[in-house]
């Protein structure tokens, strides 16, 4: 399951903004692969535009949606469906090179800073699993070759990493606590985040249900449970199965596999 999630993509159309005749220069057409991040495909968008325009029009790249920029520290999959999950495909993706939205948009100037981005996120789910022990006990080349993998989108070199990451002693039956976020699309509140133990005190596995319950009550109700499968989310071990109901590849950091939650709820873990 986890190399099929991994090789998960949204076909994705780039429009210039300023692109005002229809031809073959004035779009740009890739698979996205979901778990990987708006700014690993900036070099390819930028090559094919600057075919077509003058240098002095080309400044800071930035993506946006029907007037939404598109956080670039967001995974595309969770860009897709907070913003266009109901939205005919390709997904259409336009792309400016003027006018950055200062105050929506966080600058990124290299490659450097969405892998800091994302090393970040790795070490605030290893901190809450195993208490950071595993991601300090690994070597910078360890580190480096985890986010090689996901740029190069090279499963086989991504988990030979990652699957370290996922792993917890036989007698702990399960990581500490379970890294997740809730993203919400319709309140001031980007996201919903909190700790949850895989075991209850009695001793039972938590499931997805109980997490939701838990965090977000209001997600359950009997017709979400229909939308979802009943059994899945009332039987699956939460720290076991979450991934595998949110066809999600087991990335350790809390913003990379995503499961829509109605009313447009997006559980990552």
């Amino acid at each position: 399951m986890c190399r099929k999630s991994f090789s998960l993509r949204i076909p994705g159309t780039f429009w210039e903004y300023l692109m005002t005749v229809l031809c073959e220069s004035s779009f740009f057409s890739l698979l996205l692969p979901r778990i990987s991040y708006l700014t690993l495909v900036t070099d390819k968008v930028k090559k094919h535009f600057q075919k077509v325009m003058r240098q002095e029009e080309v400044n800071e790249i930035w993506f946006e949606y029907e007037g939404t920029p598109l956080k670039w520290h967001y995974p595309i999959g969770l860009l897709f469906d907070l913003h266009a999950s109901n939205t005919a495909l390709p997904w259409s993706i336009t792309v400016h090179f003027k006018n950055f939205p200062e105050k929506d948009l966080l600058h990124c100037h290299s490659k450097d800073v969405i892998e800091a981005h994302f090393m970040a996120c790795i070490k605030e789910a290893d901190a809450l699993k195993h208490k950071s022990q595993v991601i300090n006990e690994m070597q910078k080349k360890d580190h480096k070759q985890l986010w090689m993998g996901l740029q190069n989108d090279k499963f086989e070199q991504f988990w030979a990493i990652n699957r370290k990451l996922m792993e917890y002693p036989p007698e702990d039956s399960g990581f500490r606590y379970i890294p997740f976020r809730i993203y919400q699309a319709t309140t001031e509140r980007p996201f919903i985040q909190k700790l949850f133990r895989p075991i209850a005190s009695g001793g039972q596995l938590h499931t997805l249900g109980d997490l939701l319950k838990d965090v977000c009550p209001s997600a359950i109700t009997p017709e979400v449970v229909l939308s979802m499968i009943e059994d899945v989310i009332t039987l699956s071990p939460v720290w076991r199965e979450l991934s595998f109901v949110c066809q999600a590849i087991c990335l350790d950091y809390p913003s990379v596999a995503d499961f829509p939650l109605p009313p447009k709820l997006l559980l990552h873990i």
